[in-house]
């Protein structure tokens, strides 16, 4: 099995974490995170080019082979949900813009396969993210949960692969 770079994004309005790894196999293998933040002062509008210039520098910098974001969780404020919703448009548009496939996760299975329980705390991401990248350096929550949402698509992209191959059109 050929080795690919996988970008895996935690998206948010004010911070969308960001993590890259290299999956060979059963092997994965940690290259980079970090956050995207927008001004908070600044308007809504500037504050999603802010996101999208963001990730496209990590697109650039890193070169992924494929990219993973994570699905919205249901906010109860609806202001909230929607602006949200908006970071997750633009975390999801600028890797198709950039030619790469790009698949979406619930956040209850990227903790189940990363953690083994599906809703597991963010301390208990980060805790198996450093078991299984044990070189990443996570300097926050929003990263952490970014690799695992990469994680989460390494374990996955076989039967994703597979599946679309022999769906019935």
């Amino acid at each position: 099995m050929n080795a690919i770079r996988i970008l895996g994004i935690d998206p948010g309005l004010r911070k969308t974490g960001w993590g890259v790894i290299l999956s060979e196999g059963t092997k994965l293998a940690f290259i980079a995170c970090g956050v995207v933040e927008s001004e908070q002062k600044a308007t809504l509008a500037e504050r999603l080019r802010q996101l999208h210039d963001g990730i496209a520098g990590v697109i650039a910098a890193h070169a992924p082979g494929e990219v993973a974001v994570e699905e919205t969780f249901v906010n109860r404020d609806p202001q909230s949900a929607l602006k949200l919703g908006q970071a997750r448009g633009v975390a999801l548009v600028v890797p198709a813009l950039a030619g790469l496939e790009v698949a979406e996760y619930a956040a209850n299975l990227v903790k189940k396969t990363v953690v083994g329980v599906g809703h597991a705390d963010k301390k208990q991401v980060q805790a198996m993210i450093r078991v299984l990248l044990p070189k990443a350096e996570t300097k926050s929550a929003d990263a952490a949960d970014a690799l695992a949402v990469a994680i989460c698509h390494a374990q996955h992209r076989g039967a994703r692969a597979m599946l679309a191959k022999y769906q019935v059109r």
